[in-house]
């Protein structure tokens, strides 16, 4: 082999080593990219599941104050204070501020139940105890969608925040999102057991 071949060999490795190499970090790229796509869709998916059953729970109150309103209709602030605080959890737009809203609505609930529980008579309806069935289910609906949803927000962050996909996410516009965090207002889930 004359010193000529021997040189264009080496450049044609190199070359190839090269290209090795770039190929490896595009795929890498490409690998990571996918995974911080999938994780993204996750947390979207997941606070989509929270919003049903959030939107579940803004169903049943209407039912639940017009049922409470025939048998107490002068606590007639109470009422406006549930219909309210639902209208703000509904046009509440993102975690934290959801998180402030159900924790109103939840206070309000608490003082409808309050109501209700000075009249016998309507808690022995059966459109009463219906209703405060599905309410409590409702809470325990919102209650586990909400831990998954904070899950799949920790398992998002952590991919944005380390190395090496912090790197791919900040060249490509992946933020941290908002945990769905119940305030203080919210600590308890509105009784609903007479």
């Amino acid at each position: 082999m004359s010193k000529q071949d021997t040189h264009f060999f080496n450049v044609f490795s190199l070359v190839i080593g090269i290209l090795v190499v770039v190929a490896i970090l595009v795929f890498a790229f490409i690998g990571i990219y996918n995974g911080l796509v999938q994780s993204r869709n996750r947390v979207d998916n997941s606070w989509a599941q929270v919003d049903v059953q959030l939107k579940r729970r803004y169903d049943l109150i209407p039912n639940l104050v017009e049922t409470v309103k025939g048998y107490a209709s002068h606590e007639r602030e109470t009422f406006e204070r549930v219909t309210q605080a639902r209208s703000a959890a509904q046009a509440a737009t993102g975690p934290a501020e959801q998180a402030q809203a159900e924790g109103f609505l939840t206070q309000a609930l608490r003082q409808l139940f309050a109501v209700a529980e000075a009249y016998p008579e309507l808690r022995a309806t059966e459109n009463f105890q219906n209703l405060q069935n599905e309410l409590a289910v409702t809470e325990n609906k919102i209650a586990v969608s909400r831990q998954i949803y904070n899950d799949t927000v920790l398992t998002y962050n952590n991919k944005v925040q380390q190395i090496p996909t912090n790197i791919v996410a900040s060249m490509t516009g992946f933020d941290v999102r908002e945990f769905f965090e119940a305030g203080a207002e919210a600590a308890e889930a509105p009784t609903v057991d007479f």
